[in-house]
């Protein structure tokens, strides 16, 4: 999922709140309805689930939606939520069937049915909406719903659809309030999340309030929440430090984090591992300046991934030298294989094959107020010029402005970061490298696809590390992206706060139920 979504294992977590020992755990009476403020800079995308793949959209669908699974904090494999039960049926894992609970309403009061969740499924591909999550159902060919029952005929063998299912796109909303072939607009949302949306306003705040009529997995309901939106990482630290957050997530500047102290008694701070990547995405299209494939090689040979995470990130992100990332079953480093190290006299060579004339010139966009973002651009533009081989032209660009424009091919070259969809190492192919594929640069190989859908017809995950790793070889020497680094994860609240190590494990799914006042 375009970020702004990997599983960390719950041992993973390094929890460091000081001065809290001996306080009770439990919440205080008195704060029940207190209401708790958490900072973001991720954007929203849109209200409506067809039409958004991105991590601050699916934050807060996760909430006010419910899908028929969904992920337990480091829980390797979905549950069910709306659904009392799903699996596949037959053999060939090319039939998947769920039955509703019973009883699940809307926020309006109308019962859900499974022609809810055959409307919901078939519209996010109707739409199909140029940022949305239509391709993450590229293995999807009908539903049908009868009584409580949900079927989905897959088109091939896809082990890891129920993982589709559980994600934002999975989101149920209510076929009589939603328009069939187009997004909705407006501020009203429809589901039956654990939240109820009470208010909104794009790029400032959503108000959320515990929805009394939910049934699902969850057990308790959390508290009263409030979403701040921040258009950049030094707005949401200002915001922190004049104390007008109880939670700041995703992002803090780099340095800011670097240099966080355990020491401190007045905040609470959760570092993890995390699996959220961030790739610079190449336009491979015919009029593009890096269709060339040796182009693109070259452009690779010349990133110096070390200097750009020291420089810009203060060790906060890791190198990262393959397709999946480390601690993922599957990870390789084709990259560093095939560009081992900065090597200007490689990437002559092969500009002087692929005959272009020097420097080879094209555009770099980015998302402004997304991290490092602008200063990620900087460092990458000068790595690129030094010798003279390339010129490069940055610009940045509001959010909805730049998934536009490199979804229309406006771009030649793009940087996004990457949280996963699902614990699995098949939400870093097809959605990146697939044809159709959400980073929209043209990209499509029918060795890659071929390479996907041979990893996904084994149920047993941990048999698939090889094919995935032929996977990234052949990524390695097409180049229709460039992986630059993986993050470390960070949630810092204050003192009174807990749940905090709860909030995101990388699933997408955002655990505001799970804050808490001490």
């Amino acid at each position: 999922m375009r970020s702004v979504r990997l599983w960390i294992p719950a041992a993973l977590l390094v929890l460091v709140g000081v001065g809290v020992a001996g306080r009770q755990m439990m919440p205080e009476k008195g704060n029940s309805d207190r209401t708790i403020t958490v900072g973001t800079t991720d954007a929203v995308t849109s209200l409506d689930p067809a039409g958004a793949y991105d991590a601050g959209s699916w934050a807060l669908f996760s909430n006010v939606f419910q899908s028929l699974l969904t992920f337990e904090p480091g829980a390797a494999k979905p549950v069910p939520d709306a659904a009392k039960s799903c699996a596949f049926t037959g053999t060939g894992l090319r039939t998947y069937r769920c039955t509703l609970r019973d009883d699940l309403t809307f926020a309006s009061g109308r019962t859900m049915t499974a022609e809810d969740v055959k409307f919901s499924f078939d519209r996010v591909r109707t739409i199909a909406d140029e940022v949305g999550p239509a391709s993450l159902f590229s293995t999807l060919g009908s539903v049908d719903a009868s009584g409580r029952t949900v079927t989905f005929h897959l088109s091939s063998a896809d082990a890891t659809f129920p993982f589709k299912v559980a994600t934002g796109a999975g989101s149920i909303v209510d076929s009589t309030l939603y328009p069939k072939h187009s997004l909705r607009t407006g501020t009203d949302v429809d589901g039956t999340g654990p939240y109820v949306l009470k208010a909104y306003t794009k790029n400032e705040r959503a108000v959320l309030a515990p929805n009394s009529r939910y049934k699902g997995a969850i057990g308790d309901l959390g508290r009263p929440v409030a979403l701040r939106y921040y258009a950049n990482s030094q707005a949401l630290e200002v915001a922190r430090k004049a104390k007008e957050l109880d939670v700041a997530a995703r992002q803090l500047p780099p340095a800011v984090l670097a240099a966080l102290s355990p020491s401190d008694p007045a905040q609470r701070v959760t570092e993890a591992d995390s699996a959220e990547t961030r790739n610079l995405v190449l336009n491979v299209r015919a009029r593009s300046p890096l269709h060339d494939r040796r182009v693109r090689q070259a452009v690779a040979s010349l990133i110096d991934r070390d200097k750009l995470v020291d420089r810009t990130y203060k060790g906060t992100t890791e190198a990262l030298y393959g397709l999946i990332p480390a601690g993922i079953n599957g990870h390789s480093t084709s990259f560093f294989d095939h560009y081992p190290n900065p090597d200007a006299k490689k990437a002559r060579a092969l500009l002087t094959e692929a005959g272009v004339p020097l420097p080879v010139r094209f555009t770099y966009g980015y998302a402004e107020g997304r991290g490092a973002a602008g200063e990620e651009a900087a460092e990458l533009k000068r790595q690129l010029e030094a010798d003279g081989l390339f010129k490069v032209t940055t610009e940045g660009f509001e959010w909805t402005e730049f998934q536009k424009r490199y979804a229309e091919g406006g771009l030649d070259a793009w940087a996004v970061g990457w949280v996963a969809d699902y614990p699995d190492a098949d939400t870093f192919g097809a959605p990146l490298v697939g044809t159709g594929n959400s980073m929209k640069n043209g990209y499509s190989s029918p060795d890659v696809d071929r390479q996907i859908r041979e990893t996904q017809q084994d149920e047993d995950r941990s048999r698939t590390a090889d094919a995935f790793r032929r996977l990234q070889e052949t990524v390695a020497r097409d180049v229709p992206l460039i992986p630059l680094w993986q993050r470390k994860d960070y949630v810092v609240s204050s003192e009174d706060v807990s749940g905090g190590q709860y909030l995101s494990d990388g699933t997408g799914v955002f655990r505001l139920w799970r804050l808490n006042w001490l």
